[in-house]
């Protein structure tokens, strides 16, 4: 059996217009992903593969996987965005498909706009450290070497002012509609002496697992099993679970020995980041745990807050956020109402500045410092600590109104 290839979470950011779903159609069709018969005509047949996802996500549909899955000779990798500004940040923050890697799409003829500026920072904040630019659109430019030089040193400013070095990314010069520079080199930019977008992808780096952080396991659901007793299921976000350990559930307090633990049906000895697994407790009982707790080791346990301190995005809000605000807050597995008890001050998304102390109200496109309270007993940990267990979106009138992440916290004990 073939060794399986490393997986990588891959990111489409940029402009709304800037060709993220072309490029995304482009280069699933030349991986061979999806075939030329499930394309529209015309200059919009490739929004079509992307807008088809988008319509099934939206009808709650389970899409075939495979239109954003695709390979390349190194890797595997999963679109984790289907271009669509919200989506994108809310499944980075919600830490269902944490990106390792985006790809920024920029258009030769407009460079930066604003919505760029926007979606590097927030990159940057969701700790997406891989960048690959695409400067696309070269056939409306007339494959000029001087234009794309000029929105060259435009992105590298803009990049170097959230921290990432611009020497380190690609600036791949693509036309995405064309097909230019995606697979295969163009003869249209003989100048273009870099990489195409799949050698770019193959230069990027696997995550590595955080086997080295505290074990954090958020239970998803808890069984009872005849002949083994009470087994909770989650996955595996940090450190590593061995059997024999003893371990500790956060809030409830309960804890135990290690007796076993199982993947895939199968008895394994150790899991590790990633691994989803139901696992055995000596002397905890299915009422004492439910879904929304974390499980650790009891030296380093899973922090309970009772208050936190949070850097937030306001996404989409009808009307506007103010102290007392008491929405669902979705972190990891769990499910807690919080007040906003404070709006410390507002923040430019696009450059992180501070642009008013203790604003009166937060309304959609804010990003802010907050302080809240849960209601009920949370594990959160600080995003510096624990990155995979700090970020949460925050939920209301049936949509994700808010996203963000833990910087600061009081604990309960």
């Amino acid at each position: 059996m073939a060794k399986e290839k490393e997986h990588i979470n891959l990111a489409f950011i940029g402009h709304v217009d800037h060709g993220k779903s072309t490029l995304v159609g482009h280069l699933l069709l030349q991986a061979g992903v999806i075939t030329e018969q499930q394309l529209a005509e015309g200059e919009d047949k490739f929004r079509y593969v992307m807008d088809r996802l988008a319509e099934e996500r939206e009808r709650g549909l389970t899409i075939d996987l495979a239109h954003t899955k695709f390979e390349t000779k190194k890797y595997e990798f999963t679109i984790v965005d289907c271009p669509g500004h919200r989506d994108f940040v809310k499944n980075m923050i919600t830490g269902a498909s944490q990106a390792d890697a985006a790809v920024l799409v920029v258009a030769a003829d407009d460079g930066v706009m604003p919505q760029t500026k926007e979606h590097v920072f927030l990159a940057r904040t969701l700790g997406i450290d891989q960048l690959i630019v695409a400067i696309n659109k070269m056939d409306l430019v007339d494959y000029s070497e001087d234009r794309y030089n000029e929105v060259k040193d435009e992105v590298s400013e803009l990049i170097k002012t959230v921290g990432y070095k611009p020497n380190e990314v690609p600036f791949v010069a693509v036309s995405a509609f064309v097909g230019d520079n995606i697979t295969q080199k163009s003869d249209k930019t003989p100048w273009y002496k870099g990489p195409t977008i799949v050698e770019a992808l193959d230069q990027l780096n696997p995550p590595e697992k955080p086997v080295d952080l505290p074990l954090r396991i958020p239970i998803q659901d808890v069984y009872s099993i005849t002949g083994v007793g009470t087994v909770p299921v989650g996955r595996v976000e940090t450190g590593v679970l061995k059997t024999g350990d003893n371990v500790i559930f956060e809030p409830p307090g309960v804890g135990g020995e290690v007796k076993s633990i199982e993947m895939h049906h199968e008895r394994i000895e150790q899991a590790e980041p990633g691994d989803n697994i139901g696992f055995n407790v000596r002397g905890v009982g299915k009422n004492d745990i439910r879904r929304g707790d974390v499980a650790g080791h009891p030296d380093t346990p899973p922090t309970v807050a009772k208050q936190f301190t949070a850097q937030v995005v306001v996404l989409q809000h009808p009307g506007v956020i103010t102290v007392g605000y008491t929405p669902v807050f979705h972190c990891h597995t769990a499910q807690v109402a919080c007040t906003f008890t404070e709006l410390v001050q507002k923040i430019n998304p696009a450059t992180g500045e501070v642009q008013e102390e203790n604003p009166d109200y937060l309304k959609t496109g804010d990003a802010a410092v907050v302080k809240i309270q849960p209601t009920k007993p949370l594990v959160i940990e600080k995003i510096k600590d624990i990155p995979h267990m700090g970020r949460f979106a925050i939920r209301d009138m049936g949509q994700t109104v808010a996203a963000g992440m833990c910087i600061d916290l009081v604990p309960a004990k």
